[in-house]
């Protein structure tokens, strides 16, 4: 009876004193799903008249998807928010602060850029509220205070990002019924995954599908391996300090999560087409195999973009699945999770953007998008019965389970260490280049970037 009153009366005020309800995805009160009372708590922030303008990489799908939910920020406040995207985002947000005509609010799709920008004086730290309530609200909140904390133009550390709307890498991806005929399990530690990868080649099978080749990106998906393997044989704080080159890419830590990554790839036994052929696959064909019939190999580690290249029509669920890219159970790291995710920072601060950011903290701003597609999110206090599919919500589970996020390293490292050096190194390395040798390349071309 309660939760049937509530429904009403939100329902009756959105009607009432609303312009933007007719806009609104789900109507208000009318889905157990959503947390209805978060939606009508906003209502206490009297925005009219005030507009903020929010700029991020966001196109197409993801401008509609991500405007589905500021409508309701609006619906409730009464304030105005002007969207825009591009896809010369992280070009376009340095020319902007710097000429003084910034958004209200950056959404990043690196810290990178953003550790950059309050170096520089250009961003606003959030509220001294904030990272308590990351700390309390996220799953691993830690990570999330730490991803989003920078140097800013004083040098003193402050907390500038909240992170929104998160990708998952830590996947391995298979097809149920190629187990279910074989009689494997899925592994639950790394131990067992390595063990079921030995007992495969045991029984006359292949159990691996990789493929590095990405054009002028060939090699980067090796470096998730890496970074994955880093997370399970070093701690989180190892792993940052290699993404800065505190530890050094030669240090025997990195070398030691190289071969950890060599242990899977360079016995010809273990991949599709011998390790010999891991380079020069191509990545989005790499997954076909698991779908030949017999199947040429039986399990694929990619992040959760990859069904978008399995053949047309597979479902996912049924046709194929994932399991989380399990945690050494020997070596007590917890459940890290390696993946990337979008960061929103006040460029130009006013009433109307710390309020938006307080908004990202209700349950209702995350779980309209969980309803609809590709969000993902480690806020504990959401109904996981919100996402729209089971896939999503499985992945959202392993979110919240986990004990440490950090980002993909690659892309916090420098250009020509992440995205030229060390995909390069990898592919040496997979045509059977020492490691420590890859590494010290790779580490010689980091020095001379001083």
């Amino acid at each position: 009876m309660k939760s049937t009153l509530l429904s009403t009366a939100v329902a009756l005020a959105i009607a009432s004193t609303s312009t933007f309800a007719a806009d609104l995805m789900f109507a208000p009160g009318e889905d157990d799903r959503f947390n209805w009372q978060s939606f009508e708590e906003l209502k206490a922030m009297d925005l009219k008249g005030e507009t903020i303008t929010v700029f991020g990489p966001w196109l197409t799908a993801d401008k509609d998807l991500v405007e589905s939910v500021i409508a309701y920020f609006e619906a409730a406040t009464g304030a105005t928010v002007n969207y825009s995207g591009s896809d010369s985002f992280e070009q376009q947000i340095a020319i902007d602060v710097q000429a003084g005509s910034a958004p209200n609010i950056a959404i990043f799709p690196q810290p990178g850029l953003a550790a950059d920008l309050a170096s520089k004086g250009f961003l606003t730290p959030l509220s001294d509220e904030t990272a308590p309530w990351l700390e309390a609200n996220y799953a691993a909140g830690s990570s999330w205070v730490d991803l989003g904390t920078f140097a800013g133009k004083d040098g003193k550390d402050d907390l500038y990002g909240f992170f929104y709307k998160v990708d998952l890498k830590s996947l391995v991806w298979y097809v149920p019924e190629n187990f279910e005929d074989a009689g494997y399990e899925v592994p639950e530690t790394l131990e067992d995954l390595k063990a079921l990868t030995e007992q495969m080649v045991a029984d006359g099978e292949t159990p691996w599908c990789v493929g590095l080749g990405s054009g002028g990106a060939t090699g980067w998906p090796a470096t998730d391996w890496v970074e994955d393997l880093m997370l399970r044989t070093q701690s989180p704080q190892d792993y940052d300090k290699w993404t800065t080159n505190e530890l050094k890419f030669n240090d025997p830590k990195v070398v030691e999560a190289i071969d950890e990554f060599g242990w899977f790839v360079l016995n010809d036994k273990f991949v599709d087409g011998g390790s010999r052929a891991v380079a020069a696959t191509d990545f989005r064909d790499s997954p076909k195999g698991m779908f030949t019939s017999p199947a040429k190999c039986y399990m694929h580690r990619q992040a959760s973009f990859i069904p978008s290249f399995f053949p047309e029509g597979t479902e996912l669920g049924l046709d194929a699945d994932f399991f989380y890219f399990p945690a050494y159970e020997s070596k007590d790291l917890g459940k890290p999770v390696l993946g990337a995710g979008t960061m929103f920072s006040i460029t130009k601060d006013s009433k109307g953007a710390r309020a938006f950011m307080e908004f990202l903290k209700s349950p209702i701003a995350h779980e309209v998008w969980m309803a609809q597609s590709g969000f993902l999110t480690p806020y504990k206090g959401v109904n996981m019965d919100a996402y729209g599919n089971d896939t999503l919500k499985k992945q959202g589970a392993i979110l919240l389970d986990a004990t440490t996020f950090r980002f993909d390293g690659s892309d916090l490292m420098p250009g020509k260490i992440g995205a030229g050096a060390f995909w390069t190194g990898m592919v040496d390395y997979s045509g059977g280049k020492p490691a420590k040798q890859v590494a010290d390349e790779i580490q010689k071309t980091w020095d001379a970037l001083k």
